[in-house]
């Protein structure tokens, strides 16, 4: 196995917008980071990576951009940029930015100078089509609902956007436009970043036919089947890689709708030189219907546990994964895949030994290292998220029970992972003496960094303690891995090994005992960390126990 800093890295997400608001806007900022590099050192993860800050309209919460060399004033303007590169860097930490060259804003000059007229220079920098039987060019529909085309009475033609109206799809056909996107790569590398998270990257190569999605209802399959891996995907990843990315001692992680088990070492075997790794949503999307995450159906547990497993063996060897339970894009970790009430100490202890045991590089979320769950907001003006406010729209126009559908949201919405970040019991939750840009968690007087900072049992240390066990124990990050109970209903157990040591971790997935009935001689092992003091029984495992047991030599 190759070694790389990448590889053994632990990885924290930040949403600027909602991690610290230092001048009382209520929106998070650049110096409000700053002031908490401390904390985040001290969690004893190695890069920040850190959504969207540049010049943006804000149509999808800077996933629309409209300069891509310019930090936005909204967060502190270049000059609080170049401050926090300089202290990250002085804190032996590493900065990786995202980087969104799907589409950009229409509020990118770009676009304005396309949309003028179908003679401008422009004009091909996006994907412009006339419309079709008094209607857009084809059937397919916007991740965020609605028609993927958007009529310009300017032209009289239709132009292409796979999410907001206000985030056209740019066209890599142009060979104008892949140079222009990779004088932005360098130009921030020239800056001293150390990689890009690479926003929707499976996306970037269109079926240039445009043909209907055959089963339009089924928005996993159209995905797959007409946005995702089009025919020149990867000649334009090596074409980036070869002209810039190979340059540089940078990672790169490309987030991959539509990316699975056959096409995924496509993307990431070592001897292609495109991405160092992806972001798969095999089961990120395990509880997704067939009309996505809206239309939800009940989580298959052994389905969840199938998945670490096939990715695990399909890279092994050959390329890197990705391990993450939670996002700026997804509910968050423990009202998900643990119990956010009860257990909620126990299981979001029990995932990040998961998450910290696994082969491949971590990605920790902001909030996820203290606990914070879903919130229930009452009403959905109280959102934010572009996503829940068009699904909302649609739900209602469709004549469906909005109670029902208000359930749907507390469950499913962004916005969960968004709310600020909760670190005291102070107004705001610490996050911003003015009026928060969303509302905060009503539950940040309970969850809260302050209140665990001291606490040596609190969910914060035992991040800081699984990140520390990460790190002096490589047999985690590069070893071999085993699903010892694949088809038990509630137990994750597997083991780790090298060539050195031996681990095996043990997972309840439940809210009663389980017996680990797994055929091992367990007397060669001793418990080397638990999320819960009692039940020293190694075996007999207490609702949402997790236990990490190390092979004596």
């Amino acid at each position: 196995m190759k070694k790389a800093w990448w590889k053994e890295a632990v990885v924290y997400q930040i949403y600027p917008r909602s991690y610290m608001d230092s001048n009382g806007d209520g929106v998070g900022d650049i110096p409000g980071i700053i002031s908490k590099l401390d904390y985040i050192k001290s969690l004893g993860v190695d890069i920040i990576w850190l959504c969207p800050v540049y010049e943006s309209p804000n149509d999808d919460n800077g996933y629309d951009i409209s300069d891509y060399r310019k930090i936005s004033e909204e967060f502190g303007g270049d000059p609080a940029f170049d401050e926090l590169l300089e202290k990250i860097h002085g804190k032996g930490l590493k900065l990786v930015m995202d980087l969104v060259v799907n589409h950009s804003s229409d509020e990118h000059e770009w676009f304005e100078e396309s949309r003028k007229s179908k003679d401008s220079p422009y004009r091909d920098y996006y994907f412009w089509k006339p419309g079709k039987d008094n209607g857009p060019p084809n059937n397919w529909t916007s991740f965020f609902s609605g028609s993927t085309w958007e009529y310009d009475s300017r032209t009289d033609e239709y132009f292409l956007h796979l999410f907001t109206k206000k985030q056209p799809d740019l066209n890599w056909e142009n060979p104008k436009v892949r140079q222009e996107i990779y004088d932005v790569v360098d130009y921030w590398f020239k800056r001293g970043i150390d990689g890009f998270r690479m926003d929707v990257i499976s996306l970037i190569s269109k079926q240039l036919e445009f043909e209907d999605a055959s089963n339009p209802e089924n928005y996993e399959e159209t995905i797959k089947t007409r946005y995702a891996n089009g025919p020149r995907i990867h000649e334009f990843l090596q074409e980036m890689n070869k002209e810039v990315l190979s340059k540089y001692d940078i990672m790169t992680v490309g987030e991959g709708p539509g990316i699975d088990l056959d096409n995924a070492l496509f993307y990431v075997d070592d001897s292609r030189d495109e991405l160092n790794m992806v972001f798969h949503f095999d089961h990120m999307f395990i509880d997704n219907g067939p009309g996505g995450k809206y239309d939800p159906i009940e989580m298959n547990f052994i389905r969840f546990k199938e998945v670490f497993s096939q990715w695990d063996e399909r890279l092994k060897g050959k390329g890197w994964g990705s391990i993450f339970l939670g996002n700026h894009d997804f509910s968050r970790m423990v009202s998900r895949f643990g119990s956010d009430s009860e257990f909620r100490v126990e299981s979001s202890k029990m995932l990040a030994m998961l998450l910290l045991s696994m082969r491949g590089t971590v990605y920790v979320y902001q909030g996820d290292e203290i606990g914070m769950t879903n919130v229930a907001f009452p009403q959905i003006t109280d959102y934010n998220d572009v996503e829940t406010l068009n699904s909302w729209k649609e739900a209602e126009e469709r004549g469906e029970d909005m109670n029902a559908f208000m359930k749907l949201v507390h469950k499913q919405s962004r916005d969960n992972a968004r709310t600020p970040m909760q670190w005291d019991s102070s107004q705001n939750a610490g996050f911003s003496s003015g009026t928060p840009w969303i509302k905060v968690n009503p539950n940040y007087e309970e969850i809260n960094v302050a209140d665990q900072e001291p606490d040596s049992d609190s969910i914060l240390n035992f991040y800081r303690k699984m990140i520390a066990f990460r790190k002096n124990n490589p047999c985690l990050v590069y070893g071999d891995y085993q699903d010892l109970a694949p088809q038990h209903p509630s137990l994750f157990a597997f083991r780790r090994w090298d060539e050195d040591s031996e681990s095996l971790v043990l997972l309840n997935f439940s809210s009663t005992e389980l017996m680990a009935d797994i055929n091992l001689d367990f007397d060669k092992f001793e418990i080397a960390i638990s999320n819960m003091d009692e039940g020293a029984d190694p075996k007999l495992l207490l609702p949402w126990q997790g236990i990490l047991l190390k092979r004596i030599n």
